[in-house]
């Protein structure tokens, strides 16, 4: 039997507010009242099952929806979460099912969980409903016994774009009867699909439509999405095609506080805060000790665990039951996640630590506190993660405990960028060559290309008589047909640009070889480079040989008191400039690099205990980048070579922190780096360039929201209580030359240039 409530959360937040450090913002969203449409005409069956289920009148979003969708128009629906959006596509579909019993729909959703979280769902409906109408999940977790039953019988089909991808569209003759009859298309967590992942998302959809043309059909796409400040632009890069834009939303909300919490200042003149991480974790205890049920959400799997193991401890050490609270990320084996599910739901856990695994919609009952370890990268991210608090009724509350990382730290003191209008716009880039390649190949291997086809609305003539040179296709009476051995869609995956992975090996045992681990291509030179060491499951390896050629790294066991750091030599190369606003310009970029050196840094303290060089081959990538040229009227050359570093440094790393804010995407999908004196414009150049090959749209974003991104750099920089420099504005290094000044003169100076 559950304790009752010994704090409210209200209490909860005074307290949070009595607590060293600060409470750096305290917004509190008053109750919102429903507002309601009108149901289309839908089958009297539906209607009685809407009834049924205690849904009397739709909310407005959900009308809006639900009528372009039965009028064959495809509809991006953007409301918070838990305001029924999945109402906005279950009712067409089932209304489309009742109406004609060959009627198919595919759900797309971007993980297994959702999927079945869905699937439970739907099947609720259905059950209500009682019709005859099939529906089931198809991923890697389905039965081989059952795949034939559901690319028969299934009306609704669950999937996922990678399976999508490998498992339905390169089997499309298996599947005729979804095909011929594909009457919707549902898009879930749309704003999910951006940067690589989008941009393949966007080609699978291509060949999807392609195959459909094929078989007759021409399906109507329904898409949810968070908020970010473009999704019907998102939309229609995805689908090619017009979209219906839903912003309304008539779900009726609670009263919500939002706090962003700052752990004190250990060190004022170096920027340095206390822990966020036991901050989080006390946060956590306390309200699990006073019986408010609470998600936590961290960034990674490493601090899931020691969140839980420190709120475990706490709670163990006040006397009471530790188990009330779990873990849940990748890694945890599908059962122990429907049990932790399922826990949450019937309220045997209380409490939950989980990486952004639990962001999405999956039903895990009624939360009261959501706390953030620190900012999870994008806003919408955070108000997805927000809103896992407060989904049925009562007031609710969200705390962001703020590390010492420029984002967290700029967006704890300019809180307008976090309330506001959402700054954020999602790219996709479908027609990077890469990943456009790549997907021509698939699509015909799927079906053969005519001579003049275009690929959704890409010209693709020079790529099919390119894969012809190359013997993968062959032409004959004017089609292009495939002819090679492989199964192109295995060859690459939907998350990322390239698919070579290099294979760590452990060569201690001459006569057994066993795999370790892998790394992506374009970090290898920086982790596993000779000499490196390498740490897998705490194990330490020494890096005996890096072999490109056969993608392999050669490593040993070793006892080892420290890691390794390499440094990175990088230098860029404009090839091509697209479009130029002086002192901005953006375009085709060569972005080289080398590690040059490594540091051996003691585990224990962090000194440097020694150096090594690395004797490797310059890598190259085209990709797009902005650029930004100091112009003359800066009086730059007045400036001493010191000064001159130390500011474009600053700046660096304050474009490198503020601006994934902008662009939508994480820290590492984006290269910026400064150069006293750049070789192509013989002038201090700082470049802005996508870390893909071929670019994704981020160096264009950058490009177009320039002025944007100088205004967020100058707000972090002088919101920093630092004197003259600190990790947390111009980073580790200009805090010990005391860059701050220098970089402050820079850019107010080129703030005042128009561009």
């Amino acid at each position: 039997m559950l304790r009752k409530p010994r704090k409210k959360i209200e209490e909860l937040l005074k307290w949070i507010e009595s607590r060293p450090g600060e409470v750096a913002v305290w917004r509190t969203f008053p109750p919102q009242p429903p507002t309601f449409g009108t149901w289309p005409t839908l089958d009297a069956r539906l209607m009685n099952a809407l009834a049924l289920r205690g849904i009397q009148r739709p909310y407005v979003h959900q009308a809006e929806a639900m009528d372009a969708a039965l009028r064959g128009k495809s509809v991006v629906v953007v409301t918070p979460t838990a305001s029924g959006k999945t109402l906005c596509y279950n009712v067409p579909v089932v209304q489309s099912i009742l109406e004609n019993p060959a009627s198919r729909a595919l759900y797309l959703f971007p993980t297994k969980a959702l999927s079945q979280d869905q699937l439970a769902e739907l099947y609720a409906l259905l059950e209500a409903v009682e019709a005859d109408i099939a529906c089931f999940t198809y991923d890697g977790d389905t039965a081989p016994s059952a795949r034939a039953k559901v690319r028969t019988a299934g009306h609704i089909v669950i999937t996922n774009p990678d399976m999508l991808h490998t498992g339905i569209l390169p089997h499309h003759t298996k599947w005729v009867k979804l095909f011929e009859n594909l009457r919707y298309v549902v898009l879930d967590e749309m704003h999910g699909y951006r940067g690589v992942f989008g941009s393949h998302l966007a080609n699978v959809i291509r060949r999807l439509k392609r195959i459909c043309a094929f078989y007759g059909s021409s399906p109507t796409f329904i898409c949810s999405s968070a908020t970010i400040s473009n999704p019907r632009e998102l939309a229609e890069a995805l689908l090619e095609e017009p979209v219906e834009l839903v912003t309304r939303n008539g779900a009726p909300r609670d009263e919500k506080h939002i706090l962003i919490q700052n752990p004190p200042l250990v060190n004022r003149s170096m920027g340095i805060r206390g822990s966020s991480l036991d901050e989080t974790a006390a946060i956590a205890t306390e309200a699990l000790a006073n019986n408010i049920s609470t998600i936590v959400f961290t960034r990674s799997r490493t601090n899931v665990e020691l969140l839980l193991h420190r709120i475990r401890t706490s709670l163990k050490a006040r006397s009471l039951p530790e188990n009330q609270v779990a873990g849940y990320r990748g890694g945890y084996l599908p059962n122990e996640r429907r049990a932790i599910e399922k826990g949450l739901r019937s309220g045997q856990i209380r409490g939950v630590v989980s990486t952004n695994a639990l962001e999405l919609g999956i039903d895990i009952g009624s939360l009261e506190l959501a706390v953030l370890h620190g900012y999870p990268g994008s806003i919408a991210s955070a108000w997805q993660q927000m809103g896992r608090a407060g989904r049925r009724q009562g007031t609710s509350a969200a705390v962001l405990v703020a590390s010492s990382f420029a984002l967290d730290q700029f967006l704890a003191s300019q809180p307008s960028y976090f309330f506001g209008a959402s700054p954020e716009r999602a790219r996709v880039n479908p027609d990077n060559l890469y990943i456009l390649v790549n997907h021509v190949k698939c699509a015909a291997f799927e079906l053969p290309f005519r001579e003049k086809d275009l690929f959704g609305k890409a010209e693709v003539s020079e790529i099919l008589e390119y894969l012809e040179e190359q013997r993968v296709l062959h032409r004959a009476e004017g089609r292009y047909h495939w002819q090679a051995d492989s199964f192109p869609a295995e060859g690459f995956s939907l998350r990322s640009a390239t698919s070579e992975n290099v294979v760590i090996l452990d060569v201690s045992d001459p006569a057994r070889h066993t795999v370790v681990g892998e790394v992506d291509r374009p970090s290898a030179p920086m982790l596993v480079h000779p000499e490196a060491i390498y740490f897998h499951g705490a194990k330490a390896y020494q890096v005996l040989e890096l072999d490109f050629k056969g993608m392999r790294a050669l490593v040993k066991p070793v006892e080892a008191e420290y890691y390794t750091d390499a440094d990175l030599a990088v230098r860029l190369e404009v090839l091509d400039e697209f479009e130029h606003a002086e002192p901005w310009g953006w375009g085709e970029v060569l972005f080289a690099s080398r590690p040059t050196v490594y540091k051996k840094i003691r585990l224990s303290t962090q000194e440097n205990v020694g150096y090594g060089h690395i004797h490797l081959d310059e890598e190259q990538m085209h990709t797009t980048g902005a650029w930004l040229t100091l112009p003359d009227s800066l009086s730059w050359e007045s400036w001493g070579p010191d000064r001159k570093s130390s500011a474009l440094a600053g700046l660096a790393h304050l474009l490198r922190a503020t601006a994934p804010l902008f662009l939508m995407c994480d820290r590492g999908d984006l290269q910026v780096h400064g150069m006293v004196r750049d070789p192509h414009f013989e002038r201090p150049t700082l470049y802005l360039a996508d870390n893909f090959p071929g670019g994704v749209g981020l160096a264009e974003a950058a490009f177009t929201l320039r002025k944007a991104l100088l205004d967020s750099a100058w707000e972090a920089l002088v919101s920093c209580p630092c004197e003259k420099g600190c990790p947390a504005c111009v980073g580790a290094l200009g805090s010990q030359i005391g860059s701050k000044e220098a970089t402050r003169a820079l850019l107010s100076s080129l703030r005042g240039i128009p561009a």
